[in-house]
C-alpha cells in the first residue's frame, strides 16, 4: 500500500501549484486549471461567454466553434488596439518628459549641472 506522502511526490509539481475551476461558456462546461483565483477565472469565462452570445445574436446559424473563433479574433483585435494605444501613450509621455527636461535645462544655470 502506498502512502499519501509517496503519491504527492509522484504528482507533477505544477499540478500541486494549480487548482481546477469549472466554468461554463456558451452552454459548454470547461475545467480550467490555473493559479489565478476562482473569481478571476469565472470573470474571464463570463467575459468570453458574453462576447460569444453577442456575436450569436447577429449570426443565428453560426456553429459554436465558428462563434468561438470569431470571438477570439474580435478579442485579439481589441487587445492589439489597446496595446497600440498604450504604446502611443508611452511615446507621448516620453516626448513630454524630454521637452520638460530640455526646458528645465534651459532655465537652470550651467554650473548647476557640473
Amino acid at each position: 500500500m502506498r502512502s499519501i506522502c509517496w503519491n504527492v511526490w509522484t504528482i507533477p509539481r505544477r499540478w500541486l501549484l494549480t487548482k481546477t475551476i469549472d466554468v461554463e461558456i456558451y452552454g459548454q462546461r470547461y475545467s480550467i486549471r490555473g493559479e489565478a483565483d476562482d473569481v478571476y477565472i469565472r470573470r474571464l469565462a463570463s467575459f468570453v461567454d458574453e462576447h460569444m452570445r453577442t456575436l450569436a445574436e447577429g449570426m443565428k446559424t453560426a456553429t459554436p466553434s465558428k462563434l468561438a473563433v470569431l470571438t477570439a479574433i474580435n478579442l485579439a483585435h481589441q487587445f492589439f488596439e489597446s496595446e497600440k494605444k498604450r504604446t502611443q501613450g508611452e511615446a507621448d509621455v516620453d516626448r513630454r518628459m524630454e521637452t520638460l527636461m530640455e526646458s528645465i535645462e534651459e532655465q537652470m544655470p550651467i554650473s548647476f549641472f557640473r
